[in-house]
């Protein structure tokens, strides 16, 4: 098992573990500090997609680990495909907490960064294979 198949795994796990539990906060600690449905629908989907492209960082680990030694020199796509992932939960996800918290719009012009961040990652990864 590779550094980085670790490395990968760690990020993704502990970043599954904080979509739950901020999930878990937005359905029910959050409900008494916002009352807008919107708001918290947002929210929703911020840990939604946290939690979606987490498991893409765990499967990140296994493509990497599971890497024959000739493919070895292909093992940078993965930390341009994990750096995609990662900032589009920092970019997208984090941006829509932030927007929910503090009502502040300009945190919306964010959010589709992050999307970007998040096909780029889908499309690289289509374009690496397995």
């Amino acid at each position: 098992v590779s550094t980085q198949s670790t490395g990968w795994f760690k990020i993704g796990a502990t970043s599954a573990a904080l979509s739950v539990l901020l999930g878990a906060f937005g359905a029910h600690g959050l409900k008494n500090r916002v009352s807008d449905p919107a708001r918290l629908k947002t929210w929703e989907t911020a840990a939604q997609y946290q939690f979606y492209h987490s498991f893409a960082l765990l499967l990140l680990s296994f493509i990497s680990s599971s890497s024959s030694p000739s493919s070895l020199s292909l093992s940078p796509s993965i930390n341009f495909i994990g750096g995609l992932f990662l900032g589009g939960i920092a970019l997208f996800s984090g941006s829509l907490y932030a927007l929910v918290l503090t009502e502040k719009k300009f945190f919306g012009a964010i959010t589709p960064i992050g999307g970007l961040a998040f096909v780029g990652g889908w499309c690289a990864l289509a374009y690496r294979g397995i």
